[in-house]
């Protein structure tokens, strides 16, 4: 086994136990247990950074028998000094505060008391760079009373935590820097990752879809770009576009309805590397109210933007306020009617595909997930977004994934890429029958294959024209073809000739009028016993 993945299945062990103690006092399955697990495996992810970036300050830590007694009898002064030489990626910490610390005070009294307000020292201490905002100004911090979901044992609770962590280390992961935080990410809120019944589904948008998306958008080298996503969910699309430009050539935007969603996605950019970011994670309602403005007030433009949007969802609540003035370039092509029935139909999908198109910059790329539907519907809201892509050209291509790309929904779905500058052919590719069908749980998933993947980008990337899989065609094809974004629609209708001679051409037309009679014949016996069997009926 590697080094990496001896320390994944290590960091997997820790995450179990943490949840086998969240069982063990009574949270198992419980709403609350994900905002438990989550922070403590925060806490302990930058309490061993914290560390690492000290001794890389002070070199002679490193060799201290004890080292929190050494790290103690640093001078405040000197300690202070050495606060402000951290990266700002790293959190501020005390020496109290470390979770060494916490495990030699666990026999005092009311230690869950001591572990809670550890953790809301180091929340307030780090409050301006680690918080997530609302779109009402307000801060949402690191970390909370956690002890306070436990209704009995609470310093038992807070020592068998404390007892799982401290014998566990991310130093050395800091050190050869692994990159298997993507993989641990999921692992560690896998149980959570869903529709809880809140506003918009927290789907993970699988990692084929998000490595096509990203590496499709982004061919060349850039630096200095802003990336948005205005549904980010847990931040997978996110993750891998910055990972694509490099995550210090790029600056990350999000907005999202579910403080959830908003909590789990900084929770990834502080194991991403991309602490910077974080204060421009939003929790809000991007349609209603979107966050992200210039100083005149208008919307901030941006290079690049993800999106894995909500398709369906019941937005009658705020429907009627979106019918504004100031919002009629936004939303250009129209508003979903609400319907009498089925409110949860409404399709949302296309709000936040307008949105992102009045969002793009004049030189900016988009990649957005819809439901394959949208590109080849007659009339209504989806046809006006297609002519509009096509006659601003802004239109790059359309991936149509395989059905059950996503085990979670039946929806088949297409990738919408657009580029502002894209004014030459725009690729269409039909991925529909590649992938293996695999069982997960009681669902069904299509997996894409890393060869498939990558024939995929490849395609893309070069504008490569292959039979029935691909297609490259102009502005002024897809508007003869009613705006249609389906590559089948454009593969070439092959007939097969074969040469033949005279007497072998009449030699199949004998047969075939051969057989032709004897149908005939056949048809004529038939119909006359049909007629005697109802003739005995009628007089039976």
């Amino acid at each position: 086994m590697t080094d990496n993945h001896l320390f994944e299945s290590k960091t997997k062990l820790l995450i179990d136990g943490l949840k086998s103690t969240c069982a063990n006092y009574g949270l198992g399955n419980d709403g609350n247990e994900f905002k438990i697990i989550t922070q403590v495996f925060l806490y302990k992810f930058l309490n061993d950074k914290f560390i690492y970036e000290l001794k890389k300050l002070k070199p002679n830590l490193a060799a201290a028998e004890h080292l929190d007694e050494a790290i103690r009898m640093i001078p405040e002064a000197e300690y202070e000094l050495l606060m402000l030489q951290l990266n700002e990626g790293t959190a501020r910490l005390q020496p109290e505060q470390f979770i060494s610390r916490l495990y030699q005070r666990q026999s005092e009294p009311k230690f869950s008391e001591i572990f809670d307000n550890t953790l809301l020292a180091i929340a307030k201490e780090n409050s301006d760079i680690f918080s997530v905002i609302t779109e009402e100004g307000e801060k949402i911090v690191l970390f909370e009373n956690i002890s306070k979901y436990i209704t009995d044992k609470r310093d038992d609770f807070c020592k068998s935590i404390i007892n799982k962590l401290v014998h566990f280390s991310f130093e050395e992961i800091f050190k050869e820097k692994f990159d298997f935080f993507a993989t641990i990410f999921e692992y560690l809120i896998k149980d959570y990752n869903t529709n809880s019944g809140g506003k918009y589904a927290e789907y993970f948008t699988p990692h084929a879809v998000s490595k096509i998306m990203a590496r499709c958008l982004v061919q060349d080298e850039v630096s200095n770009v802003s990336c948005y996503d205005p549904s980010a969910g847990s931040g997978t699309l996110l993750m891998n576009l910055a990972h694509q430009i490099g995550e210090d050539r790029c600056m990350i935007y999000s907005q999202d309805i579910s403080q959830k969603s908003s909590n789990l996605l900084r929770l990834n950019l502080i194991l991403n590397n991309l602490v910077h970011s974080i204060p421009n994670i939003v929790k809000g309602n991007t349609i209603l109210e979107p966050y992200h403005k210039k100083a005149d007030g208008h919307l901030q433009k941006f290079d690049y933007i993800v999106s894995n949007p909500p398709f369906k969802l019941d937005f009658s609540d705020f429907v009627a306020d979106l019918d504004t003035k100031q919002n009629n370039e936004r939303f250009f092509a129209g508003i979903p009617n609400v319907p009498a029935k089925k409110l949860e139909s409404m399709a949302i999908y296309l709000m936040f595909l307008q949105h992102i198109m009045y969002s793009l910059s004049p030189t900016g790329k988009a990649a957005i997930v819809v439901p394959t539907g949208f590109i080849t519907a007659q009339s209504g809201i989806e046809k006006k977004i297609r002519e509009r892509m096509v006659k601003d050209k802004m239109l790059a291509g359309v991936v149509s994934m395989p059905s059950n790309i996503f085990a979670t929904t039946g929806t088949n779905v297409s990738v919408i890429f657009l580029d502002k500058q894209n004014k030459g052919d725009v690729i269409l590719i039909d991925a529909s029958n590649l992938g293996t069908t695999v069982k997960e749980g009681k669902n069904q998933k299509t997996l894409l294959s890393t060869a498939e993947e990558d024939r995929i980008i490849a395609t893309f990337s070069e504008k490569k024209a292959e039979e029935d899989f691909s297609v490259l065609v102009s502005y002024d094809e897809i508007e003869a073809k009613n705006y249609s974004l389906s590559a089948g629609q454009y593969f070439e209708v092959k007939i097969e000739y074969v040469d033949i001679t005279q007497d072998e051409f009449q030699a199949k037309l004998g047969s075939y009028q051969q057989n032709l009679a004897l149908l005939f014949a056949d048809s004529k016996d038939l119909e006359i016993e049909i007629h005697e069997n109802l003739k005995g009926l009628k007089y039976a």
